[in-house]
């Protein structure tokens, strides 16, 4: 008769810590996700840091594009003030439009795209395009990771009682995949 109660209890204390270590893998893979969209906010943020430089550069030589420079600054305004993951990949992909507006512009003043200044700055603006593209896929393979945990047995009784459900990858935008 005394060995039910132990094994009663020995199977509670197993099922108590299998509990703790889902909640703990849950609550891990929450954490992992939204580290790596911070990794994307850090990485935009380091290219609209770098654009008021390069509109400062571009302006001393195009004195007639004023509406280019002003989209350019008004996107960078948005990307800034987005308070969510859908805002600022809309912000973002209305930023990239800008830029490209005005590397378009930039092909005629011959003068402009030999400035050093100017080609250092789009080449760094070049390299925050990749680091935002590594961030991005990187967010998506935490997204990833995060849905199977939340979506797969037991982890799903765990989610549901943490109020946790299945996040939606970073997906480009309409006409993204046509080139500009």
């Amino acid at each position: 008769m005394k060995k039910i109660p132990i094994i009663i209890i020995t199977l509670l204390v197993i099922a108590g810590i299998s509990g703790i270590g889902l909640y703990n893998s849950v609550k891990s893979a929450k954490i992992q996700v939204e580290a790596q969209y911070g990794q994307v906010e850090n990485q935009i943020q380091r290219r609209a840091d770098l654009i008021p430089n390069l509109v400062n550069t571009v302006k001393g030589y195009m004195q007639y594009e004023e509406r280019v420079l002003t989209e350019v600054t008004a996107a960078r305004a948005r990307v800034m003030g987005a308070a969510s993951p859908k805002e600022m990949a809309a912000a973002d992909q209305e930023l990239e439009g800008a830029l490209g507006r005005l590397l378009a512009v930039a092909e005629n003043y011959p003068t402009l795209k030999s400035d050093a200044h100017f080609t250092e700055l789009m080449r760094e603006i070049a390299g925050s395009e990749n680091r935002i593209a590594v961030a991005r896929r990187d967010y998506n393979e935490a997204i990833r990771s995060y849905n199977v945990t939340v979506g797969t047995f037991p982890g799903n009784i765990v989610a549901n009682m943490m109020g946790y459900g299945s996040l939606a990858p970073f997906v480009a935008e309409e006409g993204a995949h046509s080139v500009p």
